[in-house]
């Protein structure tokens, strides 16, 4: 009787699915003097299978923490190479909004965002489990800004997503320059991102002709995705800041349907 238990075990087990290992590591990185430490993620079955898309993953304002490196896991565990940027370099976090603020000043509205968010996607592109031909870019608050701006430069990206970003301007030249898809996931009363802003990103987006979805979720703020948003914004004085369980599950899963359709349905036609 024990045998044939035995056997019986062995035999659930041989066709049971063998859980995928999410390997994780830092990558050093260079761009324009600044010494820069990203955060790769990949399911080591796949990637063993064969190239797979891969996905940046920028930040907000905070720096690399680990809400980005937590994000960067679950991309990989949807079978994508995930990326989490290193923006302000030499491993640069703080919980400091005062801080934050000026480490992001440093980047708003120059070259710098896009070009600095480009490092981040080239080495993504360079790793040996990414097919540097089916990439995406996807960034929170101020990433999600930096993602739009990698857009608007011209970036060989299928398609970014933005977070509760803010609102970039549309350049002049970018119904020429973008090829990306657009999704950007919007919080309907987030006092960081007025009416007249959006109305005018939109608008240029038209104008530009640009392929985007708007989605804009009811009773979101700022920050809605980050389940520490409430302590941050406790901690550091600021209001229009929460977390929001119901926009951040609806935005991740548009998210996965988008990047389904830039990597694969795309390809398929």
């Amino acid at each position: 009787m024990k045998k044939i238990s035995l056997l019986l075990l062995i035999g659930v087990a041989a066709v049971l699915p063998v859980s995928a290992k999410i390997v994780t590591k830092s990558v050093a990185y260079e761009h324009a003097g600044t010494k820069l430490t990203g955060f790769l993620a990949y399911d080591d079955e796949k990637a063993a299978a064969g190239k797979l898309p891969g996905v940046l993953v920028v930040p907000e304002w905070w720096g690399l923490s680990d809400f980005a490196k937590g994000r960067a896991k679950a991309i990989a565990k949807l079978g994508y190479v995930a990326f989490a940027a290193d923006i302000y370099g030499n491993g640069v976090v703080t919980t400091d909004a005062k801080e934050a603020g000026k480490l992001a000043g440093a980047f708003y509205g120059k070259p710098l965002l896009a070009e600095r968010t480009r490092a981040g996607l080239d080495e993504l592109m360079k790793q040996a489990q990414v097919d540097p031909a089916r990439v995406a870019a996807i960034g929170y608050c101020f990433g999600g800004a930096a993602v739009q701006a990698l857009a608007f430069s011209g970036a060989p990206v299928k398609g970014i997503v933005s977070f509760h970003g803010g609102f970039v301007g549309v350049p002049a030249d970018a119904a020429t320059k973008t090829t990306a898809k657009l999704l950007i996931c919007h919080g309907a009363i987030d006092p960081m991102a007025t009416a007249e802003a959006r109305d005018t990103f939109l608008h240029g987006l038209d104008d530009a002709k640009l392929d985007y979805q708007f989605v804009s979720y009811a009773g979101a703020v700022h920050a809605f995705t980050n389940p520490d948003a409430d302590k941050l914004a406790q901690s550091n004085g600021l209001k229009g800041i929460a977390y929001n369980a119901v926009a951040a599950r609806r935005s991740w899963n548009e998210m996965k349907t988008f990047l389904k359709e830039v990597f694969y349905v795309e390809k398929a036609d």
